[in-house]
C-alpha cells in the first residue's frame, strides 16, 4: 500500500479561512500604523526644513523664505513640498538674485498640509517677520487622529504642537 504525504482538502480550506481572517483583521491596523508613521516622518521633515531656513537666514545675514513654490512664486498648496531660498528680491518669488537652498519632496498625495500663510520668512536676526502660525499635517483626511503640527512663533522658534486634536481645515 502506498502512502501519500500532503494535506487534505479540508486542512487546506481550514488554513485558508484562518489566514484570510487574520489578514482581514491586520490590514486596517497596518493602514493606521502607516498613517501614523507618515505623519511623524512628514512633520519632522517640515520642522527640520524650517529650522534650516531660520539657521540659513542667520548664517547668510539675509531674508530666507520657506514656501511651496509653483512657477517661481509661493502658493498656498503646501502639499507640493517646501522650497527654501535666499529672498533678496521681491518677497515670495524667485528672481535672478535669489538662491535656492533646498527643495523637499512632495508630500503624500492623499494627505493635507495647511498653513495660514503662503510662506514663512525669516529675517537675518532669525525672527519670523509676521509669518508666524501653525503648519498642520493631516494624513488621509482633515480630521485624522494621527495629525501633527509645527508652531512657528514671532521670534522664529519652531516647535512641535502638543495639541492632540489637530484639524487641517
Amino acid at each position: 500500500m502506498k502512502t501519500h504525504a500532503g494535506f487534505t482538502l479540508i486542512e487546506l480550506m481550514t488554513t485558508l479561512v484562518v489566514s484570510t481572517t487574520l489578514i482581514s483583521i491586520a490590514i486596517p491596523s497596518l493602514s493606521s500604523l502607516y498613517q501614523a508613521y507618515r505623519a511623524d516622518s512628514a512633520i519632522r521633515t517640515i520642522r527640520s526644513t524650517l529650522q534650516l531656513a531660520r539657521n540659513s537666514a542667520i548664517s547668510y545675514g539675509s531674508r530666507v523664505t520657506a514656501c511651496p513654490l509653483l512657477e517661481g512664486a509661493c502658493t498656498q498648496d503646501w502639499r507640493i513640498g517646501i522650497t527654501i531660498f535666499i529672498d533678496r528680491g521681491d518677497p515670495n518669488t524667485i528672481d535672478g538674485s535669489d538662491q535656492v537652498l533646498l527643495t523637499t519632496d512632495r508630500f503624500h498625495q492623499g494627505d493635507n498640509v495647511t498653513y495660514n500663510r503662503s510662506a514663512v520668512r525669516f529675517q537675518p536676526d532669525g525672527l519670523a517677520s509676521g509669518t508666524n502660525g501653525t503648519l498642520r499635517y493631516c494624513p488621509g483626511s482633515v480630521s485624522s487622529e494621527h495629525s501633527k503640527a509645527v508652531i512657528i512663533n514671532q521670534a522664529g522658534k519652531i516647535r512641535f504642537s502638543k495639541d492632540s486634536n489637530i484639524r487641517c481645515n
